[in-house]
């Protein structure tokens, strides 16, 4: 299986949500194969690293990220299983590339599998640490509900 997470600029959530998937998996006894990257959809970060409160803000929670930026690409709407968007603007511009409509099913905002009521996962890059603090719990307690779908789908 093969995961996408996928913000605008891939300095903030989406590489958080990538290292906090990966790091569950690694503590997992669900023995899970799986394959996760991040992407933006926006081309302002190709290359740099995540932003620097987001990777305090992961070792702070004892998650290492270990990513540098890249831009969505058309053929990643068939290459990866499931798409996660962190707001509806990145389903917009997601729907925006060739083909995407063949591919809708695989999209879906992250926070769909969060319990608690919220539809997106908001963008900490103008705010303080406490919003990167309160995206991290977002993503965390999302990401669990998430494992716990795919691994019922694998099985």
């Amino acid at each position: 299986m093969k995961v996408l997470f996928v913000c605008l600029g891939n300095i903030c959530r989406s590489p958080l949500a990538e290292a906090i998937f990966k790091h569950k998996l690694r503590k997992s006894p669900l023995g899970i194969d799986v394959f996760a990257d991040s992407c933006g959809t926006a081309d302002y970060h190709i290359g740099e690293l995540p932003d620097h409160r987001t990777r305090r803000n992961a070792i702070r929670n004892g998650v290492e990220i270990n990513h540098r930026g890249r831009q969505l690409q058309p053929e990643d709407l068939e290459r990866f299983d499931y798409i996660l968007a962190m707001d509806k603007s990145n389903v917009q511009n997601i729907m925006q590339l060739e083909n995407a409509s063949l591919f809708q099913h695989k999209i879906h905002l992250l926070r769909s599998f969060d319990p608690d009521p919220g539809d997106e996962v908001p963008d900490p890059y103008y705010g303080g640490e406490e919003g990167f603090q309160s995206v991290f719990e977002m993503l965390d307690r999302s990401l669990d509900h998430f494992i716990t779908k795919i691994d019922r789908e694998l099985s």
